[in-house]
């Protein structure tokens, strides 16, 4: 066991026909000397105090900088390596009426990218264009197609956003035409990089930047930040870009730490005050206009949006709505992104059951270590996603594949410790081209190598991880009782955000509780009221109760509803209702028990 962790509970839950035990464990409470000292120097409540000291905040200093981020915190961007270089060229385009392509992925990170981007050239010059590769005619990244539309179009300056960090035969050929490359990429480079004007990436092993998890929408605007710097651009003119980048630093899940955390909290600001057109259009759509948008809102209601139009259909029609300054054609596109939207959950729903059958086929399925599925029907817009609700059912690295182009290509998803890109990698020789991170990746591959990849992939799986990755962890930050949840409370606990990888919404336990008889199962009937609606009291204030949201727990009702107790984890959050913010927990899981 880890120092300064203990396990509470090991707790049994139905997932899909499997019973997966998810483990509960509460870390040790931070330095009590600490502790009292910041409960006394910010006058607030010991457990608040409490989650500062886990995370590294010990001092008044500490916390200042922490509940006060600031824009002057952020790093010089000419401390990235390249920058001058990237700044220098860009500049020279916009001098001398280069055109430029701005090039980016399909995905949230990409296309926020090529709008933020784009948006600030647009300022410099009209002669600027932007391009976004189609997921199942070119794939990801740099394509040989986008370059000759930069060639078509007299473009002599690309700049790639969110890709291109292996890139390094489609650079060769762009030169070939007379095309230069600014690469701004966020993504593990190989030890060769490609001969671009300039490589923008704080992973590079010679790039000394101070902090390395920008997403690549961040990078994008590092290079922004360095030409208005160069260039005498006031700061302020910028940060109205901020409210793209946020969504970006959401939907891609980097840390919201260190820089990202300044960037996150100033995008957050834009994004709820002065939000963009199209911005604007799909808060609209997701219902969010009298909310305070958090991180988890974009995350769940704006990026899957904004990302449906590339799984759907095209990812230029996402850029096209983020840099529309016209509230009809706004409007327009955000409805059509919308549909898609509503397209792509009918599909991931009707892909995920057909998946969810598959896996249960497979022979020996209950002993392997990973999962491996393939359909060459299968959308290849939402196999990521499906990958997601496989690991969710079954919690064990998992591939989902599909057929586009002749070949075999999907995502892979992995679980809580396990470097999934490693082990792909170590396929490397069965693969036309793989890409990502320790979480999340994607392969591509011939048919006849499908066989051999699933064998040998399943068989590098079962040779690095054990039951105890195998096992889901629920990480608690501390007990806490019902009557320590005032107004007070909540507010500065919401000082806490935003809330992301690195600095996440605080976990708690609170045992011994029961629903007042109120507690309902909620949800779509077609997917079979999977979630709780409880109005939750602890066992001493009984006429107190807290409103909970328990997704996918609908198993736990009947117990519930005998009027059994219960201990609960979860976070603590705002529902709205007509536009009204009250307190409301999310619980994570449930752990039944006995009345004796």
């Amino acid at each position: 066991m880890d120092k300064g962790i203990k396990i509470v509970y090991l707790c049994k839950i139905a997932e899909i026909n499997m019973s997966i035990e998810k483990k509960w464990i509460v870390m040790e409470p931070g330095n009590p000397a600490l502790v009292r000292q910041l409960t006394q120097e910010l006058g607030i409540d010991s457990v608040l105090a409490n989650l500062l000291v886990q995370r590294g905040i010990d001092t008044f200093a500490k916390a200042r900088e922490f509940f006060r981020p600031d824009l002057s915190k952020l790093h010089d961007p000419f401390l990235m390596k390249d920058m001058d270089k990237a700044v220098e060229r860009l500049h020279k385009a916009v001098v001398k009426r280069e055109t430029i392509l701005i090039y980016g992925d399909y995905d949230v990170d990409g296309t926020t990218a090529v709008a933020l981007v784009y948006s600030f050239i647009k300022c410099l010059t009209n002669r600027v264009e932007y391009y976004i590769p189609d997921r199942y005619d070119e794939g990801y990244g740099i394509s040989y197609k986008g370059i000759d539309t930069a060639r078509d179009h007299n473009c002599t300056l690309i700049i790639a956003l969110d890709c291109g960090i292996k890139a390094i035969e489609k650079v060769n050929y762009a030169k070939s035409l007379g095309i230069d490359m600014i690469i701004c990429d966020h993504h593990l480079p190989d030890e060769k990089l490609p001969d671009a004007v300039a490589v923008l990436d704080p992973k590079r092993q010679d790039c000394n930047y101070p902090f390395d998890d920008l997403s690549g929408c961040g990078v994008g605007f590092k290079l922004v930040q360095g030409y208005a710097q160069k260039h005498d651009i006031p700061f302020e003119n910028i940060v109205s870009l901020l409210d793209l980048l946020v969504v970006s630093i959401a939907s891609d899940l980097v840390s919201v730490t260190g820089e990202n955390r300044v960037l996150a909290y100033y995008g957050l600001k834009q994004l709820n005050e002065n939000p963009r057109e199209g911005l604007q259009t799909i808060i609209k759509l997701s219902g969010l206009e009298k909310h305070r948008i958090t991180i988890d809102e974009i995350v769940f209601k704006i990026g899957p949006r904004i990302n449906a139009a590339g799984r759907m259909e095209s990812g230029k029609t996402a850029v096209d709505m983020l840099t529309s300054r016209d509230e009809d054609e706004s409007k327009e596109i955000g409805a059509a992104i919308n549909a898609h939207n509503n397209d792509r959950k009918k599909v991931d729903r009707e892909i995920t059951e057909e998946a969810l059958k598959m896996v249960k086929s497979l022979p020996g399925f209950e002993n392997k270590k990973s999962t491996v599925v393939y359909n060459p029907s299968w959308h290849k817009g939402v196999v990521g996603i499906v990958a997601s609700r496989l690991v969710e059912a079954y919690y064990r690295p998992t591939i989902v594949l599909t057929q586009s182009n002749g070949l075999i290509t999907g995502s892979a998803r992995s679980i809580q410790g396990f470097d999934l890109y490693e082990a792909i990698e170590s396929c490397s020789d069965l693969l036309e081209n793989f890409g990502g991170h320790m979480y999340a990746a994607g392969l591509t591959l011939k048919e006849e190598n499908l066989q051999i990849f699933t064998e040998r992939f399943e068989n590098y799986v079962a040779s690095k991880i054990d039951d105890v990755i195998l096992t889901p962890i629920i990480n608690i930050d501390s007990y806490l009782d019902f009557k320590q949840i005032t107004p007070k409370f909540f507010r500065l606990l919401k000082q806490f955000q935003p809330f992301g990888p690195g600095n996440l919404s605080p976990v708690f336990i609170t045992e011994n509780v029961y629903d007042n008889g109120n507690g309902r199962r909620v949800g779509s009937a077609e997917a079979g009221m999977k979630h709780l609606k409880l109005e939750l009291i602890q066992e001493d204030e009984p006429y107190r109760y807290i409103s909970a949201i328990a997704f996918n727990l609908s198993e736990n009702f009947e117990h519930i509803q005998g009027g059994n107790p219960v201990d609960i984890c979860y976070s603590i959050a705002e529902n709205y209702y007509r536009g009204i913010a009250n307190i409301q927990l999310r619980v994570k899981d449930i752990k039944e028990k006995e009345l004796f």
